[in-house]
């Protein structure tokens, strides 16, 4: 049966469904597009003959929005939604947003806080031996002990908070499937420990009990060492998080364990593998409606879905490394992309798509012109675990040819329909000037500007100073004037009037008031007028998280510089947006702070 999966008992029954086999709890909207983990897990489970029901953003204020299908076969999936609920609900100033775009008309309110911890627990209150099985964003990156920036406090995993009885992190098809099929073959959920790209809960871990350790296995610090804020409980923080980021690898990584109790442990199983090509062409082809159900039309839709309805997810992982990034420890540094049939195919789809004005917006991922693995040598042996593939510098093996990239994006253009065809998702220019010297990255950059451009290329050097960009593990400032140069030497070239805006951060770690200054003087002297400043916001599983709690880079253990103070965050943002009125006041008070009074008339003048 075609169309949306039922969202209340009445659709359920038109399809002939005495009993759904799976509930789906998501904080969001249901839209069903593959942009969206709710989307993508649905229709796979649906493919392979479940009956799937979506429960989205149910009231949880009692349990019987929770009931709203009777007792599900085999067990609830719950997910927050696309965005960790914290950070969908606060600001980096911990004010609560005003809007919410996974929300019908936008509208806040519709999700609580710790969405996972909430509907797990009301999915228990409404049946006590159903299965609940939790995943996506939010569980993935608080999967072990975690620092959590909203309460200032590592919280444990939420696994245990959340009373759950299996945790799904990374991309979670292939997992959700073992599972499923472990249910349906009647094995109890606390007997299913054994999938990767899952955690679960054990008793006791001396051998004596029904979990025996390995000899592989990795011991991490004990929960107790890792929750208090003194220097000995950071230090374990950071040995805890050196030793998972180096076990995220679907090839070489262990099994983790960390202990709470004498009798509690939390197992963390090693990563599925990334799905490959023909799985994702797949998964890709699977009947979306491609946006939202259509019950939310009357409250204006749900705002997400415009970005993404004519875009193409092309690839998947990102080996850039980008300290704030949670990419790498959700999805992983190993890349995979689709085919270039099956991109042509939903680009074709799209062409008959009545709102369709022969734009796509974007076909890329988490990096656009990441479209493979960076080295074939990751294939047999796994990632690196103590370098990065970008920096400080580009790895020797890496793997720099766009063709394949390039190859896809011209097949998409000749499509009949489609005027053109943009990228948006970002591009890492340090990787495609390492591929400057083989013709590879010249290729690109050609290609880039006269075809994929729309008058504003839009580019994210973070920051200027070199004490910042090696806590972000980004290249130097030099590497993005090179870029700069190239790309308006390209545009000249072709004839074109197209321009830049680049991103930045403000009071990353290792960002000091002087840093933030250098910055503001680099967007003075250039011009660059920051179209969006992000101020640096702690969430789980990062790197620069990691540091930020603990002042300290967990690989060195060298001391970093945080700027955790309110106060000093803004006056480092307002540093970065100097141009605007409303800032002067921050401007002229930053800069007394850090003794810089001679600056006042240079970044304030007619302000």
């Amino acid at each position: 049966m075609s169309g949306f999966l039922p969202v209340n008992k009445t659709e359920m029954k038109e399809r002939g469904w005495h009993q759904a086999d799976f509930v789906l709890v998501t904080g969001d909207a249901y839209v069903d597009h593959p942009s969206f983990g709710t989307a993508i897990i649905s229709r796979l489970l649906e493919s392979r003959g479940y009956k799937v029901a979506i429960l989205s953003q149910p009231d949880w204020k009692s349990a019987d929005d929770f009931r709203r299908f009777g007792r599900p076969r085999l067990g609830f999936l719950i997910n927050s939604g696309n965005v960790d609920s914290m950070v969908n609900n606060y600001s980096v100033f911990k004010h609560r947003r005003r809007t919410d775009v996974y929300s019908p008309g936008g509208k806040t309110g519709r999700r609580p806080d710790r969405a996972i911890i909430v509907y797990s627990n009301r999915a228990k209150e409404a049946y006590k031996d159903v299965p609940v099985i939790i995943g996506g964003l939010e569980a993935s990156l608080r999967r072990l002990g975690h620092y959590d920036y909203w309460s200032d406090k590592v919280r444990r995993s939420v696994l245990l908070d959340a009373k759950a009885d299996l945790l799904v992190y990374g991309m979670g098809e292939r997992a959700v499937l073992e599972i499923a099929e472990a249910l349906d073959a009647g094995i109890e959920a606390r007997d299913i420990s054994w999938i990767r790209g899952t955690c679960v809960r054990v008793g006791k871990i001396d051998g004596s009990g029904s979990f025996i350790p390995e000899e592989d296995d990795v011991i991490l610090p004990e929960f107790d060492s890792i929750c208090g804020d003194d220097g000995r409980s950071k230090q374990a923080y950071s040995e805890s998080f050196a030793k998972q980021y180096r076990s995220n690898d679907a090839v070489c990584g262990k099994r983790l364990i960390e202990k709470y109790t004498d009798t509690c442990s939390v197992v963390q199983n090693p990563p599925q593998p990334p799905l490959e090509q023909m799985e994702l062409d797949d998964l890709y082809a699977l009947p979306y409606m491609r946006t939202y159900h259509p019950s939310y039309e009357k409250e204006g839709g749900v705002p997400a879905i415009k970005e993404v309805k004519f875009s193409i997810t092309a690839n998947r992982g990102c080996f850039g490394g980008c300290a704030f990034c949670a990419i790498t420890y959700h999805q992983g540094r190993e890349v995979r992309g689709r085919s270039k049939d099956s991109i042509v195919s939903e680009a074709k789809g799209m062409t008959e798509d009545p709102q369709f004005k022969g734009y796509i917006h974007d076909v890329g991922g988490p990096t656009a012109n990441f479209h493979h693995p960076s080295c074939k040598k990751q294939l047999e042996h796994g990632l690196c675990g103590s370098k990065d593939c970008l920096f400080p510098k580009p790895c020797s093996q890496l793997d720099t040819d766009h063709s394949d990239y390039l190859d896809m994006l011209d097949a998409v253009r000749s499509i009949d329909g489609i005027k053109k065809v943009f990228i948006r998702s970002g591009v890492r220019y340090d990787y495609m000037l390492a591929g400057w010297k083989n013709g590879k990255g010249r290729d690109f950059m050609q290609s880039l500007c006269r075809n994929h451009v729309s008058g504003t290329l839009k580019v994210a050097p973070e920051h200027v100073s070199g004490d910042v960009l090696k806590q972000m593990h980004k290249p130097g400032v030099e590497v993005f004037e090179r870029f700069r140069t190239e790309y308006e030497r390209e545009n000249k070239k072709a004839g074109l009037k197209q321009y830049m805006i680049p991103y930045f951060i403000s009071s990353h770690p290792g960002s000091t008031m002087e840093d933030a200054i250098e910055l503001a003087l680099y967007l003075k002297e250039t011009g660059f007028v920051p179209d969006q400043v992000q101020d640096f916001y702690p969430t789980p599983g990062t790197l620069a998280t990691c540091m930020y709690h603990t002042e300290r880079d967990p690989f060195t253990g060298q001391p970093v510089y945080v700027a955790k103070d309110m106060k000093e965050k803004k006056m480092q943002r307002a540093l970065l947006h100097f141009n605007k009125r409303e800032n002067r006041g921050l401007v002229i008070e930053a800069l007394k702070t850090a003794g810089r009074k001679d600056l006042i008339p240079v970044l304030t003048h007619g302000r």
